[in-house]
Formats: C-alpha cells, sequence, structure tokens
C-alpha cells in the first residue's frame, strides 16, 4: 500500500533522521520556504483543458475507437460472434413466437367469458423448445427475448376437466415429493445444475444471468473450474456462455464481445477514446481500490479480527493458509464481489476523480508450488472493475501489487517477512516468474478493447531497493519495460521510485521512452515528520513536495514525468493494523516489531499534543472538532497541490472498514475531502 517501511514493520515510510531507508532525508523548518498558512494551499490559475495538447500525449486510440462496439479479438471470438449472429435470428423467431402466444392468448380470454359460470380454468402455457441453440449473453440483461417459464397444459379453453381425480392426486404427491427432494439435492449438490436462479432472500447475488442457460452447455472437463459460471459467487455483468479462448495464454470468459469508449469522467476530462495530455496543465485527480484484489489488514480488518494474536494470522498468505482451499476462496470470492460494486466506480466518477489505480496481486493469473493464495478468481473481478470503470469514463491505471516471493516482506506483498524477489535462495526464479507474468498480462492488456481506457501499467508496486541490489532492480526493470513494449502496450509504463527517493532517479532509465515514475508520499511513516505540528506538516506539502516534485518533472535534475500513486490526509499512524496486525504504533511508541534495528518504543508525536494517544485519531468522526476537520481538509488540499506540479495523484484509498482517514468516500461525508474547491459545478478542473 504505502511507502518507506523498515524491516519487519508494514509501515510505508521510515525515519531517516541521518540516512534513512526512503532517500528523503527530513528537512528542518528553517531550512524550507514556509508558504503562508492564511493562503489557500493551491495556487495555480491554469485551469484544465482537454483540448488543449501540447505535452507528451498518451498513446493514440485506435481508429476505430469512435464506434460504440469493437471487436474483441477475431481470433478468439470468432465462433462466439458467429453464435450471436445465430442468437440474432433465435431471438427474432422467438419473438414471433411470443406475439401468436399474445393473439392466441387474448382469444382464449375472449373464449372464457362465453363459458359457463363456476367452472374452473387453468391459464395456458407452452412448453419451449427443448435443446434450442443457447445465444451468448451480453451482460446478462437478454433473459426477456422470449425466455418464460416452462410448463404444460393444465386446462383447455373449453373448460373441460384434462385429469381425471386419480390423476390429479398422483401430480399432487409428485409435487410434494418435489418440494421435500429438490432442496435436498440443492444441499448436497452444493450448487444450482438447474440451469435457473432466482432472486436470493440471503444477501447473495440472485445470478439472475444464469436464467435459461443449461449446466450441461458445460464440458464435462471444465465443470468446477473457473471457467464454470454456476460456480461464481456473482455473475453480475459477466458474460456467463462458455468459452475456454484465452490471450496470452489468460481467460476471456467473463468478458462481452462489444465495448464503448466514449464515456467521460467529466464534462471537460476527454472521453476515453480521445487522448489525454498528461502533466500539471492537466494532472491526475485518482484513487486507489486498495484491499480489494490485494488485501491489506487495516483497509478490511473484520477478515482478520477474529483470529486471536498467538495464530498469527497477519496477511493474505497466512489468512488463506489457515482458511484452507475451499473456504478461502468462498471468503474472498464473497469479499471481491461485495467490497467494491459498479457504484463503487459511479460514486468514484461523481466525486469529480477521473481515473482509478486497481492493486492486483500475482495469484490472480496463477500460484506457485507451497501458494496457499486463492488462484486466479480475482482476474474475473479484475476484469469486471476495468469494465466498470471503462462505462463510466475512468481511465485505469493497473498495478501489479504483489509479485512472487514478495518484493519489499510487508503485508500487502501477500506474505509479510523476508524478501525473496531478486534476494535469497530463490531470488533469480521469482524475478524470472515475475518477467513471464508481465509477458502474460501484457499480451492481454495490448488487445484493442483496453488501448483506450488502460492510461497506465504498473510493473510492481514498492519494490524495497534500500534492502535490494539498485543494480538488479535496474536490470529486471529494463527486461519487463522491454517485455511489455515488445508485447503491445501502448500506455505508459509505471515503475517505483523504490524509497530511492526522487532526485535519486535523475540518469537512471532516462533514455526509454513512455516511463513514469511513481513516488508514494506519507508524512506519517517517517519518524521525524511524523512528529510535526499541524502547521509544520501544511509547509511541508506546500513547499518541500512541491519542490521534489516540480525538480522531479525536469530531467536536468530529475527523472522526468512523476506522479503520486498513494498519499493520505491521516496524520498519524494510528490506525489499527496499519503498521502490521497486532502491532502499534510510532505516535505512541508502540511499534514492537520484534526487530531493535526497526521497532520505535519512544513516543513521536509532536511536542504540543499532550499525551501521545491514539484515542482521538480513533474516535468517532462525529467527535472531532471543526478546527481540526478544517486542518485535515487543508493538508488534503495542499498535497494534491502539491502533487499536481507533476502528473497528478491518487489517493490512498477510496475506502476502508473503519479507518475513516484513509477513506476518501468516507473523508467527503465528514467534509474533510472535498474537490469542489478544484473542479466547478461542470467538472472542469481549476486551479486556487
Amino acid at each position: 500500500m504505502a511507502d518507506a517501511r523498515k524491516e519487519g514493520s508494514p509501515s510505508k515510510a521510515r525515519p531517516r533522521p541521518k540516512s534513512g531507508e526512503d532517500g528523503r532525508k527530513p528537512r528542518a523548518s528553517n531550512e524550507r520556504k514556509s508558504k503562508s498558512t492564511s493562503r489557500s494551499p493551491v495556487k495555480k490559475t491554469t485551469s484544465r483543458s482537454p483540448v488543449k495538447k501540447t505535452a507528451v500525449p498518451i498513446a493514440q486510440s485506435s481508429s476505430t475507437s469512435n464506434n460504440s462496439s469493437q471487436a474483441l479479438s477475431s481470433d478468439a471470438l470468432a465462433k462466439l460472434d458467429a453464435a450471436n449472429e445465430k442468437s440474432a435470428a433465435a431471438v427474432a423467431k422467438e419473438r414471433e413466437k411470443r406475439e401468436k402466444r399474445e393473439k392466441a392468448k387474448e382469444l382464449e380470454v375472449k373464449h372464457r367469458e362465453k363459458v359457463t359460470a363456476g367452472r374452473v380454468l387453468k391459464e395456458k402455457y407452452t412448453r419451449r423448445k427443448e435443446g434450442r441453440e443457447k445465444r451468448r449473453v451480453v451482460s446478462g440483461p437478454l433473459l426477456e427475448e422470449g425466455r418464460g417459464r416452462r410448463g404444460g397444459f393444465f386446462g383447455d379453453p373449453k373448460g373441460r376437466r384434462k385429469f381425471g381425480r386419480g390423476t390429479w392426486l398422483l401430480i399432487g404427491l409428485v409435487v410434494l415429493l418435489l418440494i421435500i427432494l429438490i432442496p435436498v439435492g440443492v444441499v448436497v449438490a452444493g450448487k444450482n445444475k438447474s440451469g435457473s436462479s432466482s432472486p436470493s432472500t440471503s444477501g447473495t447475488p440472485s445470478n439472475s444471468n444464469l436464467n435459461g442457460i443449461n449446466a450441461n452447455d458445460i464440458p464435462p472437463a471444465a465443470k468446477g473450474s473457473i471457467l464454470d459460471p454456476f460456480t461464481w459467487h456473482d455473475t453480475t455483468d459477466f458474460n456467463v456462455t462458455y468459452t475456454n479462448a484465452t490471450v496470452g495464454g489468460l481467460p476471456i470468459m467473463g468478458l462481452n464481445s462489444t465495448w464503448d469508449d466514449t464515456a467521460r469522467a467529466n464534462n471537460h476530462t476527454p472521453p476515453l477514446n480521445q487522448s489525454w495530455t498528461y502533466g500539471p496543465t492537466a494532472p491526475v485527480r485518482g484513487v486507489n481500490l486498495g484491499g480489494w484484489l490485494s488485501l491489506e489488514p487495516f483497509i478490511t480488518p473484520s477478515l482478520f479480527d477474529s483470529y486471536q494474536a498467538s495464530m498469527n494470522i497477519v496477511d493474505e498468505y497466512t489468512l488463506t493458509q489457515h482458511l484452507g482451499a475451499t473456504q478461502a476462496a468462498q471468503t474472498l470470492e464473497a469479499h471481491y464481489a461485495t467490497f467494491v460494486t459498479e457504484q463503487t466506480f459511479a460514486d468514484i466518477r461523481a466525486a469529480g476523480l477521473d481515473h482509478v489505480r486497481i492493486p492486483y496481486s500475482y495469484w490472480a493469473i496463477t500460484t506457485y508450488p507451497g501458494d496457499p493464495y486463492v488462484p486466479k478468481i480475482s482476474w474475473r473481478y479484475l476484469l469486471r472493475g476495468i469494465e466498470w470503470a471503462r462505462k463510466h469514463g475512468l481511465r485505469v491505471n493497473l498495478d501489479l501489487h504483489a509479485l512472487p516471493g514478495s518484493q519489499n516482506g510487508w503485508n500487502h506483498s501477500g506474505r509479510q517477512g523476508a524478501i525473496g524477489w531478486l534476494n535469497g535462495t530463490d531470488g533469480a526464479l521469482n524475478a524470472q516468474r515475475s518477467l513471464d507474468l508481465h509477458t502474460q498480462l501484457a499480451a492481454f492488456f495490448a488487445q484493442p478493447r483496453y488501448e483506450n481506457v488502460l492510461a497506465f501499467y504498473g510493473l510492481v508496486n514498492e519494490p524495497r531497493m534500500t534492502r535490494l541490489l539498485e543494480a538488479d532492480v535496474l536490470a529486471w526493470t529494463t527486461s519487463a519495460v522491454q517485455i511489455v513494449r515488445q508485447n503491445g502496450i501502448k500506455a505508459f509504463v509505471v515503475f517505483a521510485d523504490g524509497f530511492l527517493g526522487l532526485s535519486n532517479w535523475q540518469g537512471k532509465l532516462q533514455g526509454i521512452p513512455g516511463l513514469v515514475l511513481d513516488a508514494h508520499q506519507y508524512v506519517i511513516f517517517n519518524q521525524a515528520q511524523i512528529a510535526f505540528p499541524h502547521q509544520n506538516k501544511l509547509d511541508f506539502a506546500c513547499s518541500g513536495w512541491t519542490s521534489q516534485t516540480e525538480a522531479s518533472m525536469n530531467p536536468a535534475t530529475g527523472f522526468g514525468p512523476t506522479l503520486c500513486g498513494e498519499w493520505s490526509q491521516a496524520d498519524t499512524d494510528c490506525a489499527p493494523s496499519l503498521n502490521n496486525v497486532n502491532v502499534g504504533s510510532r505516535w505512541t511508541g508502540t511499534l514492537n516489531t520484534g526487530d531493535p534495528s526497526t521497532q520505535i518504543l519512544t513516543p513521536s508525536c509532536p511536542p504540543n499534543a499532550g499525551a501521545c494517544d491514539c484515542t482521538p485519531a480513533n474516535a468517532d468522526p462525529a467527535s472531532y472538532s471543526d478546527a481540526y476537520k478544517t486542518w485535515l481538509l487543508r493538508n488534503a488540499e495542499a498535497q494534491m497541490d502539491s502533487f499536481e506540479q507533476g502528473w497528478g495523484w491518487f489517493y490512498w484509498t477510496w475506502v476502508t472498514e473503519t479507518a475513516v482517514q484513509w477513506s476518501w468516500r468516507d473523508g467527503m461525508v465528514l467534509l474533510i475531502q472535498d474537490l469542489s474547491g478544484k473542479i466547478d459545478n461542470d467538472g472542469r478542473h481549476v486551479h486556487q
């Protein structure tokens, strides 16, 4: 999630009073230019204009980008497209049948009016032809095209009884047996194999787009696999017609063969099928979906808090190991399906944001011997999330958050502890595995359907270069970029600063076009900076990060294109489990990691803060004073302004279960997070 943590600590930044790991030596307040406390932290007067294109443009849109419907992959989906054409004819034929049934029903009603009163009349149903050719469902809403209820004839137009009393008794007995046996069969089988689903009364998805789909159409070899939609927890907006087609060895199952790139985040940002000129005049204003496809205990404590500390359930590795394969798959898929929904993307757009960074882990693609992670299920949720972002005009930053072996040893890399990527016994093996992953991923996301919606392609989140050989990371990054470009990715490729500090990237990787440097900026993970009083924190955001960003944007003094992939307005590290499960905080001096080189047992709160206590920070936000809420808002605005001297920013994160100061969504409700001063009523980005 965040940056600059010490060995054994999941914190995001490390203190460097002399030569800190993160390469960002904190300056004394008299060494910085402090900006006036009365001024708004946002001073720019240049307004964003999506039409003006003077800086480095994003890769050009495909020539067919103005079409609302484009081909996914002619090779992979040719047969499916042919099936779609057949289904269109089937729809027309079924519509004609339905119209005939409606006319017949009208005649029947008129005839029944003439029948002698008191006779028992039954509604007439028509049995639909069995084995009818199935259509490829598009996002599941096509069931209205003639797929009615199944049944036979239980009455005739003349009102005569069709069956004798004995027959009716037999039918009643059969119905009674079915009422008893069907629930038993469902419990035993564990899945609904009847080819239909009904609205749920237990809070689980209805999966109504499985109605009319025959489970027997799933090939025997695929039954029960990730390609079997009858095993999916949630099928909402997925294409549930079976296909085993792949691109780059990765399944397209669940995708539709058409898409629309005409949406835009707001009226003054370009639609997806038009280029975006990134830079200070048109910065990214985005948010992360942390804790969704890559777990982080402080974001979703409900997945971790029920365990005793002695069980050491501290990350996704130990959680899935404890749960076992079956329960882990059920638990995490339910989380994937509910923690982020389409409404999430609609709300992000409504908040005035225009990009979304989606962290995901390598086990979305594959797992390796000894891995307890849930394999491949999160892949389809990643693909659905991208489609929802597209629908709401949001551009995507793909963030590979966890690599084989762990690139930093922090819990959000999957496994807390040792670094096993480019380090240790299997370091070289895991480095090659991660390159192989990018070979697959790049081939998949180079498809035309992603050319407009995928703005940034991330190589790896937060490699801990302060504990790795710099030359090894640079060599791996160079190889990864070559693989990504050779496989057709046109998006900007994002690489992390590795906590070396922005100024240390001047002269490194500058000869490779299309790269963007990603820095994660937090004061609360630095022992010196977390102790700053509120005014000093504002000054540091206004001057320190502003000057760093401006210098980094200049190739003569830094790398060049620079964005902030993570930041937060929180002013303490008090959120439970933020620094690891069952580990305390720098703020209170309880960061007991068990490692003398990383533990912090002396309080780090500001001198005038009184008792270094986390109670106020973790209190009900309704108890926040107006002055404190005003400061939190100003702290956020100051950081946004600083990062917009570069290519912009992505807030960490959109939503949390309890850590309010880390949730953009909850911050808006509390009026401590607001873009209204930077975006006018029409959505146009402006600087104050």
